[in-house]
């Protein structure tokens, strides 16, 4: 083992210690928990350099040592693999999801499980419209001149909107010009990504008979009033009272963190910007001052990305189990994913 590689051992123990403790490590501490198979010295001398470099630091006059915020991304740049998941673990997770009836619930569950997880606070993303396509559209009668409009898109959010067409749609007639304008919507936007759907629907207005047009008209304004009022991204939060057991951990306050979780525009922000850091099942991990927004500088942000809808993680202080986290937010997601695209 060369002496960088002996550091990187010693700072890995220092990490995990401190992790599990939340007290400063010494030497000594080190020595009866960890083989390290060196002397006293030498370990000495290995966390003088680890000081020297930024990657440790001491919090007040005593012997031991915390990890600095280089110090824990050193940690998890050097992770040789996530921590794997048990098989009743991915099954417990799995069957909590698969029990979810609608998008809501899907939602809900994954963020109360990652947060029951990792003891942190979890965030999800509601599926992007801009990123989704369309699975159908369905039209049904509701009375009278009325139509409900339902958009259904391939993460299982629906919308629905009741339009008045102006005309009686009972009978043959009313039947038939349902099935037309069905027909063309479905014909044009089915599989399409949502934010080219108005466009292409408008055009395909000429393919309808002039007779049926304004009632495909209405529709297709009552999709595009849809479209528009849930342009909004939105974010959900599960977990944020276990911040309170780990108050000691934020430096001044918990007040900037807790202000900066109720900003979901800022949540959002940072989500998005993480997200391309991320290919296929991995994770991006953001460490203290490596976050951009001031209130999440005393934390780290995990997340992911589950299909290709949006994303998901938690928020916590930097003393933070990182390879428990990581696994299980990859976990979740990919059960996520799976339930979605099903």
């Amino acid at each position: 083992m060369t002496s960088d590689e002996r550091r990187l051992h010693v700072l890995r123990a220092i990490v995990q210690d401190y992790v599990r403790t939340s007290e400063p490590v010494g030497s000594k501490a080190l020595l009866e928990r960890h083989q390290l198979g060196v002397s006293a010295a030498t370990v000495r001398n290995d966390m003088a350099l680890l000081e020297e470099e930024g990657l440790i630091a001491a919090p007040h006059t005593s012997a031991g040592r915390i990890p600095t915020d280089a110090g824990y991304r050193l940690f998890v740049d050097r992770l040789a693999a996530i921590k794997p998941m048990t098989k009743a673990e991915r099954r417990a997770i799995e069957e909590f999801l698969a029990g979810a009836v609608d998008l809501d619930d899907v939602v809900g569950r994954s963020v109360r499980l990652l947060a029951s997880l990792t003891n942190q606070v979890a965030v999800m993303q509601y599926p992007s419209l801009s990123r989704s396509t369309v699975r159908h559209i369905e039209l049904v009668a509701v009375g009278g001149s009325r139509l409900m409009v339902v958009l259904i898109v391939n993460t299982g959010r629906v919308e629905q909107r009741v339009v008045d067409v102006g005309r009686e749609m009972t009978g043959l007639g009313g039947e038939q010009t349902i099935q037309d304008v069905r027909a063309m919507l479905n014909a044009e936007a089915t599989g399409r990504p949502l934010p080219d759907v108005s466009a292409r629907l408008g055009a395909a207005l000429e393919t309808i008979a002039q007779a049926d047009r304004p009632v495909a008209e209405a529709v297709v304004d009552s999709l595009g009033d849809a479209l528009l009022a849930q342009t909004e991204e939105r974010v959900v939060l599960a977990g944020t009272a276990n911040l309170a057991r780990v108050v000691t951990d934020f430096p001044r306050s918990i007040g900037p963190v807790l202000e900066a979780l109720e900003e979901h525009v800022v949540l959002l922000k940072l989500m998005s910007s993480m997200s391309t850091l991320i290919d296929d099942d991995a994770v991006a991990v953001s460490i203290g001052a490596e976050n951009p927004y001031e209130g999440f500088q005393s934390t780290s942000v995990i997340t992911t990305n589950y299909g290709s809808a949006g994303g998901l993680g938690v928020v916590g202080p930097t003393r933070m189990d990182y390879p428990t986290t990581m696994t299980s937010v990859r976990a979740v997601a990919h059960y996520v994913s799976e339930i979605l695209d099903s």
